[in-house]
Protein backbone atom coordinates (compact mmCIF):
# COMPACT_ATOMS: atom_id res chain seq x y z
CA UNK A 1 0.00 0.00 0.00
CA UNK A 2 1.24 3.42 -0.76
CA UNK A 3 0.53 6.85 0.69
CA UNK A 4 0.13 8.88 -3.12
CA UNK A 5 -3.26 9.49 -2.68
CA UNK A 6 -2.89 11.41 1.01
CA UNK A 7 0.92 13.18 -0.06
CA UNK A 8 -1.01 14.74 -3.21
CA UNK A 9 -3.83 16.02 -1.04
CA UNK A 10 -1.82 17.27 1.22
CA UNK A 11 -0.24 19.10 -1.20
CA UNK A 12 -3.25 20.18 -3.33
CA UNK A 13 -1.69 18.53 -6.28
CA UNK A 14 -4.56 16.48 -9.18
CA UNK A 15 -3.67 12.99 -10.32
CA UNK A 16 -3.91 14.34 -14.11
CA UNK A 17 -0.55 16.82 -12.99
CA UNK A 18 1.24 14.45 -11.76
CA UNK A 19 0.85 12.05 -14.48
CA UNK A 20 1.82 14.71 -16.77
CA UNK A 21 5.38 15.44 -15.22
CA UNK A 22 5.78 11.42 -14.89
CA UNK A 23 4.99 10.89 -19.04
CA UNK A 24 1.88 8.00 -18.10
CA UNK A 25 -1.53 7.86 -18.94
CA UNK A 26 -3.90 9.20 -15.94
CA UNK A 27 -5.36 5.61 -15.48
CA UNK A 28 -1.84 4.47 -14.36
CA UNK A 29 -1.39 7.14 -11.72
CA UNK A 30 -4.84 6.75 -10.96
CA UNK A 31 -4.07 3.30 -9.97
CA UNK A 32 -1.34 3.90 -8.18
CA UNK A 33 -3.67 6.32 -6.02
CA UNK A 34 -6.26 4.33 -5.28
CA UNK A 35 -3.55 1.41 -4.51
CA UNK A 36 -5.33 -1.01 -7.39
CA UNK A 37 -1.55 -0.98 -8.43
CA UNK A 38 2.01 0.03 -7.50
CA UNK A 39 4.48 1.80 -8.90
CA UNK A 40 8.14 0.29 -9.33
CA UNK A 41 10.96 1.59 -7.55
CA UNK A 42 12.16 3.38 -9.78
CA UNK A 43 8.59 5.29 -10.49
CA UNK A 44 7.97 5.50 -6.70
CA UNK A 45 11.33 7.27 -6.15
CA UNK A 46 10.93 9.43 -9.28
CA UNK A 47 7.17 10.50 -7.98
CA UNK A 48 8.93 11.74 -4.52
CA UNK A 49 11.29 13.69 -6.87
CA UNK A 50 8.63 15.18 -8.26
CA UNK A 51 5.99 16.04 -5.25
CA UNK A 52 9.57 16.92 -3.18
CA UNK A 53 9.08 14.62 -1.04
CA UNK A 54 11.30 11.56 1.05
CA UNK A 55 10.06 8.16 -0.82
CA UNK A 56 9.42 7.01 2.42
CA UNK A 57 7.03 9.22 3.02
CA UNK A 58 4.72 7.71 0.07
CA UNK A 59 4.43 4.39 1.99
CA UNK A 60 2.65 3.34 4.27
CA UNK A 61 4.04 1.63 7.61
CA UNK A 62 2.55 -0.34 9.99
Amino acid sequence: MNRIKQVLEEKGIKQVWLAEKLGKSFNTVNGYVQNRNQPSLEVLYEIAEILNVNPKELLETK
